[in-house]
C-alpha cells in the first residue's frame, strides 16, 4: 500500500509540474485566451490522446432562442452539461480543400440548449410531425448555418452538434504542429467533413419550419413510378430509374420508428442519394452553410435534410435512394437516412426533391 501511495503521489506531482508548464507557455501565446486549470496529460499516463495539451476558454456572448416555439428567451447555459466533440476543421479553398487544425472543443450542445424551449409548429394543422422543422445559427456578424431537427434529436450519434465553449488542440506526437487556436465561441458540427458551419459568435437561434405546402393524402395509394428534383423552385430533372453507373451499397439495418417501435431487421440496398444529384447542385460555402433539401412523398409526408447531411459527412452513413419498381406499397423510390435512429425521416414513394438555400 506504502509503495503504490508513493507512485500516486509521485504521478501527480509530475502532472501538476506539466499542467504549470504548458500553461505558462500556453499564455505566451494567447494571452487573451486563458487556460483552464484541467489537468494536463503530457507524459502520456492514460490512454486518453485528447488531453495531453491544455485547454483554452472562448468568449461567450448570451445567446437567444426564437421563432416557432412558445417561450422564445435567452439561454441559461450554466444549467446545461458540457460534451467534447472532436473534428479536423477542413474549409474549401480555390485550389482544394484547406485543412486547418485537429481539436476538441468543449461545450453546449443544440439538443440541450433547445430541450426546454416547446415547439410552435406554424403548420401543425397541416402536418404535425417535427421532422420538417430545422434551426437557423445566426453570428454575431449575420452569419449563418442551419441545421435540421432530424441531425439533432434523431442521429444514432447525439449532442454532436455544440456551441464552444472550451477549445484543445490534438497535437500530432511527431510533428508537434500547433495549430492556431479560436479566440471565440464557435458552433461545431462534428459530423461535417468541411467544417464551414463551425461559424464563430453564435448569438441567435431560430426554430423554423419548412414554407411548403403539399397535399396531404393519407389514403392515397403508395406507389408513385418517378420523381421531380426542383432547384430553387425549378424542375431541373425528373428520375425514372436507377441512376446508370451509380454504385449499389448495403446497410444492415434495425428500422425502428419513435411512434411505432420496430418495423424490420431487414438490410436497405441502395445508391447514395448524394450521388444521385451531385450534378444538380454546386459545394460551396453558402450551400455548405444554408442548403436544404426538403423530400416530399406521394402521400404528402416530408421531411427535411440539409445541404451538408447529405452532401458533406464525415462518417459515411449516407442517404440511400431505394430504387424498387415492384414494391407496389412504397415504391418506386424510397429514402432511407442511415445516420437516423429513428426511422422517421425514411419517406415511401418519393414523388418530389426540392433544393434551396435558407433565405
Amino acid at each position: 500500500m506504502k509503495i503504490q501511495k508513493l507512485i500516486y503521489i509521485t504521478f501527480l506531482a509530475i502532472l501538476l509540474g506539466c499542467t504549470a508548464k504548458n500553461s505558462e507557455s500556453s499564455k505566451e501565446e494567447s494571452v487573451s485566451v486563458p487556460a483552464t486549470k484541467t489537468p494536463v496529460d503530457t507524459a502520456d499516463f492514460t490512454n486518453n490522446f485528447y488531453d495531453n495539451e491544455p485547454t483554452f476558454d472562448l468568449k461567450m456572448l448570451p445567446l437567444t432562442v426564437e421563432g416557432e416555439i412558445s417561450n422564445p428567451g435567452v439561454v441559461d447555459l450554466s444549467k446545461l452539461p458540457v460534451h467534447s466533440v472532436i473534428v479536423k476543421e477542413t474549409v474549401l479553398s480555390g485550389t482544394g480543400d484547406k485543412f486547418t487544425g485537429a481539436y476538441r472543443y468543449d461545450g453546449y450542445s443544440l439538443f440541450d440548449i433547445l430541450n426546454e424551449f416547446r415547439l410552435n409548429k406554424s403548420n401543425s394543422e397541416e402536418f404535425k410531425p417535427i421532422i420538417d422543422l430545422y434551426v437557423i445559427v445566426e453570428s454575431q456578424n449575420g452569419e449563418k448555418a442551419i441545421f435540421s431537427w432530424g441531425e439533432i434529436y434523431y442521429p444514432n450519434h447525439l449532442h454532436d452538434i455544440l456551441i464552444a465553449k472550451s477549445v484543445m488542440r490534438i497535437v500530432p506526437s511527431k510533428t508537434k504542429d500547433m495549430w492556431p487556436l479560436a479566440e471565440n465561441s464557435k458552433i461545431i458540427a462534428a459530423p461535417d467533413l468541411i467544417t464551414e458551419r463551425n461559424i464563430e459568435n453564435p448569438v441567435k437561434i431560430t426554430v423554423k419550419s419548412v414554407k411548403m405546402t403539399f397535399d396531404v393524402n393519407r389514403e392515397i395509394k403508395m406507389f408513385y413510378p418517378k420523381f421531380d428534383v426542383f432547384v430553387d423552385g425549378k424542375i431541373v430533372s425528373t428520375i425514372t430509374e436507377k441512376p446508370g453507373g451509380a454504385q449499389e451499397i448495403t446497410y444492415e439495418s434495425i428500422f425502428y420508428g419513435r411512434g411505432r417501435g420496430i418495423h424490420s431487421t431487414t438490410p436497405f440496398h441502395g445508391t447514395m442519394l448524394k450521388e444521385v444529384l451531385k450534378n444538380l447542385t454546386v459545394r460551396n460555402k453558402n450551400n455548405l452553410q444554408i442548403g436544404m433539401i426538403v423530400v416530399a412523398a406521394i402521400d404528402g409526408y416530408r421531411t427535411i435534410f440539409t445541404y451538408s447531411e447529405v452532401f458533406n459527412r464525415n462518417d459515411q452513413a449516407e442517404a440511400l435512394l431505394i430504387y424498387e419498381p415492384q414494391n407496389q406499397d412504397g415504391g418506386a423510390f424510397t429514402l432511407y437516412p442511415a445516420s437516423d435512429f429513428f426511422s422517421d425521416r425514411a419517406i415511401k414513394s418519393v414523388k418530389s426533391i426540392y433544393f434551396d438555400t435558407e433565405k
